[in-house]
């Protein structure tokens, strides 16, 4: 009878360890799986950090061939451009770990491919004591020239191909040098002006009237106005509750049309179109252009803050149709829309990475360019395009001229509850390579056409 107790007690245990074996195989196959990825590429995996100190982390390099990041012999991570990449590069340290390429191309820098990364300590059999380089689509010049337009200015910048989505800048100001981060860690992270926040991506701003031409895409598509129709500026509108929107400096339009109302830029117009439409459809407009969306991947943007839709007073509706009210949004996110209206409609996802390339010159990651939303169909966008370029060749947006260029615009004056106006200027330039779009934004600098246009001016003058 004592030994049928002892065998019954050995098989309960040997029972629950069985059951508690199988439990711990089910949840290392689960990691080694569905969260393989983000493990992997995590920033805190202390066998990337082990790693390290064994390979030679790999360059990353300009699209120009340029070398913005490189390891030299005694192990010290530089970055030939310092601040002026800041944004792109992001930074690498021991105490402080990764941010921007360096994290994101953690694996591909240190020689790690997706499979290697899940093998463990197999995998330091098969890799080299050299990590990979990473080629990125940013164009040096580009850079430059939009760091130089920004100046001593706080704000952000970024250029993209239209027809591919390849990033060829992007800058945020203030910066900060990756060569020396670990030692001012403390002071930057204090620092009132965030250095270290990437305003490109993580920026919230209200856009201003640089959100006019979709809203008047919108107003036409949904059929709240049309072409023809004529408006009546007398330089203030009635939003009701004892409340008004004013044109700026005190300006009467006079009678207008769309078109001319985009050029001039008419709180009135924009006002009322944006009481027309309402909750739902304002609502409606700003998810088909993917404002309520994340792009993912190496590009880690900010999702855009909405007014309460469903709950908003006329006021409210003609404030948010002429970009203020509740309404923040991305330096990123208003070059994707830019290039919804030079693009035919369809917003190109914006990419970094063009290609990881192993130290024997073998190309192992190529990117291949993809369409991330249909915002618009080809008409629409084609005239809300002409109405762009009549903003730079006769409306707000002159200061971005640039002789044999065909440029088009849309400047925005933002108020800032906080201090002095937001500088905006968003559009497009064809020019004889490439078709580019832009988004610029210069913090409490006042009108857009004076202050964020000339930005977008030297860009284009880089790339001729």
């Amino acid at each position: 009878m004592a030994d049928w107790k002892i065998k019954r007690q050995v098989l309960r245990a040997a029972s629950i360890c069985m059951v508690l074996f199988g439990i711990l195989a089910v949840y290392v196959i689960y990691l080694s799986t569905w969260e393989a990825d983000d493990l992997a590429h995590n920033p805190l995996n202390m066998r990337s950090a082990a790693a390290r100190s064994d390979i030679v982390r790999g360059s990353i390099l300009s699209s120009d061939g340029k070398v913005l990041a490189e390891t030299e012999d005694g192990g010290r991570r530089v970055y030939p451009f310092g601040s002026v990449m800041a944004a792109v590069t992001g930074y690498n340290g021991e105490q402080i770990g990764s941010a921007g390429i360096e994290g994101h191309a953690n694996q591909a820098l240190l020689g790690l491919t997706g499979d290697m990364s899940r093998l463990g300590p197999l995998a330091q059999l098969l890799q080299s004591d050299r990590g990979n380089d990473v080629r990125l689509t940013i164009d040096s010049r580009v850079q430059q020239a939009a760091f130089s337009g920004l100046g001593n200015r706080r704000g952000a910048v970024v250029v993209l191909d239209a027809e591919t989505g390849a990033v060829l800048a992007m800058v945020s100001s203030p910066s900060y040098d990756p060569n020396d981060i670990e030692s001012n860690w403390k002071n930057l992270s204090q620092q009132e002006d965030s250095p270290l926040l990437n305003r490109t991506v993580q920026g919230l701003y209200p856009p201003g009237s640089t959100i006019k031409p979709m809203i008047a895409d919108a107003a036409l598509t949904d059929g709240v106005t049309n072409e023809a129709e004529i408006f009546d500026c007398t330089g203030v509108l009635d939003v009701g509750g004892g409340h008004t929107i004013r044109e700026s400096h005190g300006e009467v339009h006079g009678r207008l049309n769309l078109r001319q109302a985009v050029t001039e830029s008419c709180n009135v117009t924009f006002g009322t179109l944006g009481m027309r439409l309402g909750d739902s459809k304002l609502k409606k407009a700003f998810e088909r252009f993917g404002f309520d969306k994340e792009i993912g991947e190496e590009i880690l943007m900010t999702k855009s803050h909405f007014p309460a839709f469903g709950t908003l007073s006329a006021g409210d509706q003609a404030q948010t149709a002429i970009g203020q009210s509740a309404l923040l949004v991305t330096p990123m996110h208003m070059a994707l829309l830019a290039d919804t209206f030079a693009h035919g409609g369809i917003i190109m996802k914006p990419y970094l990475v063009q290609e990881v390339v192993t130290p024997g010159g073998t190309v192992v990651q190529e990117a291949k360019p993809s369409a991330w939303l249909k915002a618009t169909t080809p008409q629409m966008a084609a005239l809300i395009d002409s109405y762009m370029e009549d903003v730079v060749t006769k409306g707000t947006g002159t200061a971005a001229q640039v002789s044999g260029v065909r440029v088009t615009g849309k400047t925005g004056t933002a108020e800032n509850a906080a201090g002095k106006d937001h500088a905006w200027f968003i559009g497009s330039a064809q020019l004889p390579a490439r078709k580019i779009v832009f988004a610029v934004i210069v913090e409490n600098a006042g009108g857009g056409g004076t202050e964020a246009a000339p930005v977008a001016r030297r860009i284009i003058q880089s790339l001729m």
